[in-house]
């Protein structure tokens, strides 16, 4: 017995199928995949790149993801709905793999390597927006989510309350002192190009 895997043709075992969820995964076409993939790979990947500094850790994360959408799922009421977990899942998975015991005993390839010769697109977009994206690296893990999902999601703060958990007011808080933080940041390094 075997059944049919959300993710093309790929035939599984009966003992080894994905665990059911409130949506069929044999419901699901090769299309509504492609879609999901279309519509929240690069939203998940930015996200898990700011919570990590990590791409190759990012890049699992979004297929943890995307596969966890399309194969156990809740029923969304809408497509805001369906974008907040979105989120939800992939800031709880960042915060797995910051809590787990193989980030805290290796140090990333990334990091002990040199770069191949040829710059990647996120080297060559780090390069152009190195100021502002490396002070915002540099907030606290909160700070820099807020200012994540409000400036480059365009989230509202009760949006982001929602997905955090946490009252308007603190979100409202947060976003003031990342600002606040940003402005410093890029001020000291206007000073330091001036001298």
């Amino acid at each position: 017995m075997s059944l049919e895997c959300a993710i093309g043709n790929t035939s599984w075992p009966a003992a080894a199928a994905p665990r059911q969820s409130r949506r069929r995964p044999d419901a699901m076409t090769k299309a509504d995949s492609a879609e999901y993939v279309e519509r929240y790979s690069d939203l998940i990947l930015r996200l898990s790149f700011t919570y990590l500094g990590s791409s190759s850790d990012a890049e699992d994360i979004v297929q943890d993801v995307l596969i966890k959408l399309m194969l156990n799922a809740p029923p969304f009421s809408s497509p805001e709905h369906e974008k907040a977990w979105v989120i939800r899942t992939t800031v709880n998975r960042c915060k797995d793999v910051l809590k787990g015991a193989h980030r805290k005993r290796n140090v990333r390839f990334d990091e002990t390597t040199p770069h191949p010769t040829a710059p990647s697109a996120e080297e060559v977009f780090m390069s152009q927006q190195s100021g502002v994206l490396d002070a915002v690296n540099q907030l606290p893990e909160d700070q820099r989510v807020a200012v994540f999902l409000h400036y480059y999601e365009d989230m509202s703060i009760a949006q982001i309350a929602s997905i955090e958990n946490k009252s308007v007011a603190a979100v409202t808080k947060r976003l003031s002192r990342a600002r606040e933080a940003l402005r410093k940041a890029i001020e000291r390094s206007h000073h330091d190009v001036i001298e």
